[in-house]
């Protein structure tokens, strides 16, 4: 057994900031030399970040991003750094990473699996890797690199570099995201591990990317498949890790090897390193939430954020999360009650602005609702009202948002969730217009959830149990309730769970066990809201299937399975 000391670098940068990702690279570099490490891993493209998308098209990125990866090589020490960075030859785009000591580049890794499903589409933008397959020795331990997805199937270059000789694999990735995935890596290195025979340092990164949210998580995992220490979620850290590596037999048919450096920094006492326990699944939900909209609005230039607080649900929970993002005093809550606002949703909402501590208005709408409807009337005539008088008081809402917007900077937030957008209940340049709408991928069950377990784990009332106990209701009518127009959400969620995160047909699903007739409604309403959804602002993904880039479908479509 040989001992090497090993950093995760589980960095949070900024897509496109060459400059100051380059910079915090080379800092963190200095942090794990001062610390005695043999090794540093960053994330998967930490020097453009994650994902750099069509910034991939432009020349003068990629060109950049080498002169970035330079500068940083002549700043590495003794302690050898795995930086994930945009290689390229005459064929083409690669997602790479360089092995770095002393000052040059010792090796370059191109990743051989490129994912091309759900919010992955790397194949439009890089080639496969297939250059031969070498390993490094660094601290006397012989070391084989790989990116994310190279991970995900047996057999695969965890394996290869195993059969080659590798004693240890750093596994360097861009995961983002969603309900459950912690476990699902797990399980997943821990069957690497076991079938390379060798432990895997798996390095993933941290923070908000327009709808993306990185965990972190960062973990280690020995040869026999046991997680001996993880990083936190949500939280940029240098993770440090004495890891005990058994030896393995060296052979003629092994890979060639880079020196790098025979012996272990590491001296003294054994870093022993507390592994961070999961959060549970809504604090993990949640955390997504707040990690992706500090993210979004301090990545974006913002520094305040607006909201309509209705006394509903939806809205209390965006609050509070953009509290716990951006801190009580940047978060301002707008009050716009109508002729149809129940007294108790302005109490509530009132209520929910004093428990978190923001700033509130009340804006009045009713001058601009009867201003509307005498200048509609002569157009109107004797029709009757119908969702057009409706709509327009959260359209005469959005404008009294977006006016704020304008006047004093602040970002607005939406506050519609995942099974409303689904089914189209959101109203177009209405309660849908703003910058980012946080809860777009949590569907209303899981509000509910949320909001519970939020109370729970803050040991008092945050959001008002009033809110979670009076039944859901828009308030654009008298008497109205979500239920006069869609099913309950517990019936209604677990159909659009189906249909859009597991693709079910409506055929499917009744011969699942579904009500047909309830089937055929909620998809055939799904669908009409294509069209909606592709003008909806951008928010956070939590579930395997999100609505934008993770779900593409045709606005027009004949297709009704």
């Amino acid at each position: 057994m040989r001992r090497v000391r090993i950093a995760c670098a589980q960095l949070n940068v900024v897509v496109g900031d060459l400059d100051g990702n380059a910079e915090r690279i080379a800092e963190w570099i200095q942090a794990a030399e001062t610390d005695g490490c043999d090794l540093v891993a960053f994330p998967e493209l930490a020097l453009t970040g994650y994902p750099p998308e069509d910034l991939l098209l432009k020349p003068g990125f990629v060109e950049d991003n080498l002169e970035a990866l330079h500068r940083i090589v002549r700043r590495v020490g003794r302690c050898a750094a795995v930086i994930g960075f945009v290689d390229r030859d005459p064929e083409g785009l690669y997602n790479a990473v360089a092995v770095c000591a002393g000052g040059r580049i010792r090796g370059v890794y191109r990743k051989r699996r490129l994912p091309n499903y759900a919010v992955f589409d790397e194949q439009r933008y890089f080639e496969e890797g297939r250059e031969p397959l070498q390993l490094y020795e660094i601290g006397g331990v012989r070391v084989g690199v790989s990116i994310c997805e190279d991970a995900w199937a047996p057999g695969g270059p965890i394996a290869q570099l195993s059969r080659g000789g590798a004693e240890l694999i750093v596994n360097v990735n861009g995961s983002p995201y969603h309900a459950g995935k912690v476990r699902q890596r797990e399980e997943m290195l821990a069957a690497r591990a076991d079938e390379a025979d060798c432990p895997i340092v798996y390095v993933n990164m941290v923070g908000g990317q327009d709808e993306l949210v990185f965990d972190g998580a960062s973990f280690v995992v020995t040869n026999d498949g046991d997680v001996v220490t993880r990083a936190g979620q949500y939280t940029e850290e240098l993770f440090i890790t004495d890891l005990e590596v058994p030896s393995r037999p060296w052979s003629e048919a092994a890979l060639p090897i880079e020196m790098v450096t025979r012996e272990s920094a590491a001296t003294g006492p054994v870093l022993v390193a507390v592994p961070a326990e999961p959060l549970e699944r809504w604090a993990e939900v949640y955390g997504a939430l707040v990690a992706g909209t500090r993210d979004y609005v301090r990545k974006n230039g913002f520094r305040e954020v607006v909201l309509g607080l209705s006394g509903g649900i939806d809205s209390s929970l965006v609050a509070a999360v953009a509290v716990d993002a951006l801190g009580a005093d940047r978060v301002h809550g707008v009050l716009m009650p109508s002729r149809y606002s129940s007294a108790h949703s302005i109490s509530d909402a009132e209520q929910l602005c004093a428990n978190l501590g923001i700033e509130h208005r009340t804006i009045v709408i009713e001058p601009a609702f009867e201003a509307f409807l005498q200048m509609l009337a002569p157009s109107f005539g004797e029709r009757p009202a119908d969702t057009t008088e409706e709509n327009i008081q959260p359209r005469i809402r959005g404008t009294l948002l977006m006016a704020l917007s304008n006047k004093f900077g602040w970002l607005v937030l939406t506050t519609g969730n995942k099974s409303e957008m689904a089914v189209g209940y959101a109203t177009l340049y209405g309660d849908m217009a703003g910058g980012f709408a946080v809860i777009k991928d949590v569907p209303k069950t899981w509000v509910f959830e949320l909001c519970r377990d939020l109370n729970r784990r803050a040991g008092r009332e945050i959001i008002p149990q009033t809110v979670i106990d009076k039944p859901p209701s828009a308030e654009l009518r008298p008497d109205q309730l979500d239920t006069d127009s869609l099913p309950p959400y517990d019936q209604l969620d677990p159909i659009l769970e189906a249909y859009i995160e597991h693709d079910r047909t409506a055929g499917e699903l009744i011969e699942l066990g579904f009500d047909p007739q309830l089937v055929r409604r909620v998809v055939r309403l799904v669908d009409l809201a294509e069209y909606k959804r592709r003008q909806a602002p951008p928010g956070v993904r939590v579930t395997t299937k999100a609505f934008g880039k993770d779900r593409r479908l045709p606005i027009t479509n004949g297709y009704r399975g």
